[in-house]
């Protein structure tokens, strides 16, 4: 692991410049940087499309629930399998595969319109899909960039993806008036075509997987043992652990916010459907502008820098928003926290990206982010039942209250990590 306090380091990540510098001078990156930001467009769109679907179908808030399940959750739980896989096969060719099963998935969905049953089954299996080229994606990144860029490119590809995340929703509203679902679907459907188009001109990025079995033991294993393997590898990494537990840890104390921000602004604050709509923006606003941030400055703090200070500033942003005496302070208070978010993403992936091994860093990716999207889907629930036992201010006091013990139990577990580390 890189030592976060060297001078030297620090100089060499300044001198390398930002994520405009990056993008401009690397090719490759600026391959993948294009494919995954299309890629993203049009899942905005895509969901956008069905959340309007179902609740115009169904007007049922439960059905709109499900969909948000099956479409995060859910694939959430074949996130180490769906690493493996292009750990096993080669990156170009598992998210070029990924991006066009997706596709036709989609496809499938636009001309049938199908009923909810069939609908969800979709979305799972295009989440899975997803979660396959994510985790190819984000194990791209350290294969085409420095190491020192590692900071510089995971904020450029937040940038990426949250910054179209946030203009999807108006693209898609402009859709539907002149071409209504199917069209938006459509144009979902053309992003995937567009986004394996580009990802062809990467390299090969073939295989990196390897399973060690001991030096004596040639036994071929089948691919269940090899993922088993690879987590076991990834769990004697001390910082990867303690790091992916804080992280989980964080999220499913975190993500009750989507569910009780709406009730804070009506009830707590006073305000209107317009306002709680403006607080679900500010997350969105944060984020864009610390990966915007990062971008430029990120390179001159050290990965588990970042980590911590997303956990706590992500955490106390939740803590501080059940306090809020105004909308507009409630409204500041997200845009902080999601300032916070962008953090430890891009943290964590420069953490990840430097010390797992290259041969399952897909594992590690897609089971940490299907860890997160089972614990996002734990803090829904569980959150919503907080809510109705007490009320908005005092869930968010709780989630806040509760990221805040992880994060300084994940910082002691990190510092105990690095320090065993230098002194061997």
């Amino acid at each position: 692991m890189e030592d976060p306090g060297t001078p030297d380091e620090s100089l060499a990540r300044t001198r390398r410049g930002g994520a405009v510098s990056l993008l401009r001078r690397n090719r490759e990156f600026r391959v993948l940087w294009s494919a995954r930001a299309v890629s993203v467009l049009g899942d905005s769109l895509g969901l956008v499309a069905l959340l309007v679907y179902l609740e115009a179908e169904t007007g049922a808030a439960f059905a709109v629930a499900l969909l948000l399940v099956a479409g995060d959750s859910v694939p959430g739980l074949f996130g180490p399998v769906a690493g493996y896989i292009g750990d096993r096969f080669g990156l170009r060719r598992v998210m070029v595969a990924a991006e066009l099963i997706q596709g036709l998935l989609v496809l499938a969905i636009a001309a049938t319109l199908p009923s909810l049953p069939v609908l969800l089954a979709l979305v799972v299996v295009r989440g899975i899909g997803s979660t396959v080229f994510i985790a190819a994606s984000r194990s791209a990144v350290p294969r085409l960039v420095d190491d020192q860029d590692l900071e510089s490119a995971n904020a450029a590809m937040g940038v990426g993806t949250y910054g179209l995340e946030a203009i999807g929703p108006l693209i898609a509203a402009g859709l539907f008036a002149v071409t209504g679902i199917r069209g938006v679907l459509g144009f979902d459907v053309a992003t995937f075509a567009v986004s394996a188009a580009i990802l062809a001109r990467l390299p090969a990025l073939a295989a990196a997987h390897r399973v060690e079995l001991g030096p004596k033991d040639t036994t071929p294993t089948r691919w269940h043992r090899d993922v088993m393997t690879g987590l076991a590898v990834l769990w004697s990494i001390p910082t990867v652990r303690a790091a992916a537990a804080g992280f989980v840890g964080v999220v499913a104390f975190s993500g009750v916010d989507d569910v009780a921000l709406v009730f804070l602004a009506r009830d707590e604050l006073g305000g209107t459907g317009t306002d709680a709509a403006i607080l679900y923006a500010g997350v969105g606003i944060g984020l864009l502008a610390g990966y915007l941030l990062l971008a430029r400055v990120g390179a001159r703090w050290s990965a588990l820098a970042l980590l911590i200070f997303g956990f706590v500033v992500s955490s106390a942003g939740n803590l501080v928003t059940g306090l809020a005496w105004s909308i507009a302070a409630a409204l500041l208070l997200q845009c902080i926290r999601g300032i916070g978010i962008a953090a430890l993403d891009v943290g964590v992936n420069s953490h990840l990206q430097r010390v797992v091994p290259a041969g399952i860093l897909g594992q590690a990716f897609g089971t940490l982010y299907g860890a997160v999207g089972v614990a996002a889907g734990l803090s829904y629930g569980l959150g919503g039942a907080l809510l109705g036992a007490t009320d908005a201010r005092t869930t968010f006091i709780v989630a806040g209250a509760g990221g805040l013990v992880v994060s300084l139990a994940c910082a002691v577990a990190l510092n105990r990590s690095t320090g065993a580390r230098r002194r061997q």
